[in-house]
């Protein structure tokens, strides 16, 4: 009988901030990171996953993975495959470490971590990509693998399975689609902060050239350099093509309002993060104050709860998924079911190392099997790093091709891990050497 024998955890990060890749209000220098995750077992199979950080992030994040393998190793492979819905729960429930939390920070996105790199030797197990596992579920199972606790009052186990079973009318319809012209994109390539005009002028036309129907801009540095920026980019792209500003949290309420008013003449399609994660008053007055501009959020929210009173609150327009943000893909599976039962859009983030791979799955899954709707739904698109992964994200005419390969798509080349190990690896060495003797 097979069991798991290893929680096998990386700190893989490259050097982004050289270039500004990925350079926001709030982040001004990040490296994208990963804290990696590989999950070993008794009979040589494998599950792989990752945490997204900006850089230092991943020394706690690989600690709060370590911190979970004695909840792990020893268990049966069937034991934990069985009944995925009882192993993420067993991670997120443990009394100890949820003293942490409860379902929040660094040791929550750890426990997601571990309970994908779980579905990932599930997809193996089965030869399919994660979001054919998923659409291949009844909607019993898909139920039982959400923990209803804090949402019942918004979404009981009853609506949902109303909500799973609605959806499977036109499913196949929908496959097919999916297969044929893949899932819509947006792009966030060319309007990093740190990019200067000339930059954002040329990227954002190659992108209306490749295809995306939406690129976004970042905002918050200064608003008399964010409104000029903004009109470069519409410039550049046309009246036809949408723009979205993100404001990745960098204002309080008020000024989220003043300055989105600013940004108002260049029609942004939304304004992404304009404030805490957290305040879920503060998107409802937002939302309010600035429509018709869209509010978008969601990549920082720390667990289903936060998702169901932004819902509840009427405080958002677009829900935005991550794949590595709460405690995997249970919790999303619940804030897909939540967003679907609001009627509100599903447009997962995916700024970062390997989310582009991850939430795909998770998009393709809500249109197949969840929401079973198209409507204003598209998935975010970075074009960094992808090359490190066996399964890179796939971009034909602005669309993700769906991937066919078995897994989550986190798993990354052993040769980027070796490169890229910080701060071992070759890519590390000398930038480490020379920082520490400055």
């Amino acid at each position: 009988m097979s069991t798991i024998v290893q929680l096998e955890t990386h700190d893989v990060r490259f050097p982004t901030s050289r270039h500004l890749d990925g350079s926001d209000a709030m982040n001004p220098f990040p490296d994208y990171s990963a804290a990696y995750v590989v999950l070993r077992t008794s009979d040589g199979a494998e599950g792989h996953s990752l945490v997204f950080t900006v850089g230092r992030g991943n020394d706690v994040q690989v600690e709060g993975i370590k911190a979970l393998a004695p909840l792990v190793v020893g268990m049966t492979v069937d034991e934990v495959l069985e009944d995925l819905g009882v192993f993420a729960r067993k991670l997120s429930g443990d009394s100890q470490l949820r003293w942490l939390g409860p379902e929040k920070g660094v040791i929550h996105m750890a426990a997601g971590a571990v309970v994908n790199a779980a579905w990932d030797l599930l997809c193996r197990r089965e030869n399919k990509p994660l979001w054919k596992v998923l659409t291949d579920l009844s909607p019993e199972q898909i139920v039982a693998l959400v923990d209803f606790r804090y949402l019942a009052d918004a979404l009981t186990p009853e609506e949902a399975l109303e909500l799973l079973r609605a959806a499977r009318i036109g499913r196949p319809e929908r496959e097919q689609a999916l297969m044929d012209r893949g899932y819509p994109a947006y792009t966030t390539t060319p309007g990093w902060l740190g990019y200067d005009d000339e930059k954002l002028a040329r990227l954002s036309k190659e992108a209306v050239s490749e295809g995306f129907s939406m690129i976004k801009i970042k905002v918050g540095g200064d608003v008399v350099d964010d409104v000029r920026r903004l009109g470069i980019a519409r410039d550049a792209v046309g009246a036809d093509v949408r723009l979205a500003v993100d404001a990745n949290q960098i204002w309080g309420v008020q000024q989220a309002i003043d300055w989105v008013s600013q940004l108002a003449p260049y029609d942004p399609y939304w304004i992404e993060e304009p404030t805490s994660p957290d305040d879920i008053l503060g998107h409802a007055r937002i939302r309010a104050a600035v429509r018709p501009v869209r509010v978008a959020t969601g990549e920082h929210g720390q667990n289903p709860v936060v998702f169901k009173q932004l819902l509840q609150a009427g405080a958002v327009d677009v829900i935005q998924i991550d794949a590595c943000r709460v405690a995997g893909v249970n919790d999303n599976i619940a804030i897909l079911l939540l967003a679907a039962k609001f009627g509100i859009p599903v447009c997962p983030h995916a700024g970062g190392v390997g989310l582009c791979e991850m939430v795909q799955h998770l998009a393709m899954f809500d249109v197949l099997a969840v929401s079973g709707s198209w409507d204003d739904r598209m998935i975010e698109y970075v074009d960094h790093l992808h090359e490190h992964f066996t399964q890179p994200a796939q971009i034909e005419s602005g669309r993700y091709v769906a991937p066919l390969g078995p897994g989550i798509g986190a798993q990354m080349r052993p040769a980027s891990i070796e490169e890229f190990t910080y701060p071992t690896g070759p890519a590390w060495v000398h930038r480490v050497a020379s920082s520490s003797t400055s």
